[in-house]
């Protein structure tokens, strides 16, 4: 008995896919509107360099300012240890002991001036060099998309 092959299903015909709005523009219409694109990304990515170039500045701003605080401390300690040295030779001299509070007192202010030193060299760093690297890796980004969009 010779073997029978099973009846194919009915193909759909076949149906064109829809056509979308055609772009009747003119090459020179096109132009204008890649480079008023262009123009337009320039322009974003120079703001976004004005702004990362001024958000770092202010963290130096306040690193500075924090490590000015920090010297003031570093001096009014200074003189606290100056004046407990002047009243620790009276008490050789003298019979006073009235000197261990300067010394306290000194080393409290040494400690918060190396506390603030401490923030405002966290702070500096944090924003130096003042370098808008955001804005450049945006750049190079762009510049390697365009690229490729011109087939080099």
């Amino acid at each position: 008995m010779p073997e029978q092959t099973p009846p194919t299903p009915p193909t759909p015909p076949a149906v064109p896919p829809p056509e979308g709005p055609k772009d009747e523009r003119k090459l020179g219409e096109l132009v204008f509107d890649v480079t008023e694109g262009v123009s337009s990304l320039v322009r974003e990515e120079i703001q976004l360099a004005k702004t990362e170039v001024a958000e770092k500045a202010g963290k130096i701003a306040k690193g500075a300012v924090v490590g000015i605080s920090a010297g003031v401390f570093a001096f009014l300690a200074l003189i606290l240890v100056m004046e407990g040295i002047a009243w620790l030779l009276n008490e050789e001299v003298f019979n006073g002991k009235t000197w261990p509070g300067f010394f306290i007192e000194a080393a409290v202010f040494l400690l918060i001036a190396a506390l603030a030193a401490l923030i405002a060299y966290k702070a500096v760093k944090a924003g130096s060099p003042p370098m808008p690297t955001q804005a450049i890796e945006e750049a190079k980004l762009t510049k390697e998309t365009l690229s490729k969009g011109d087939g080099k």
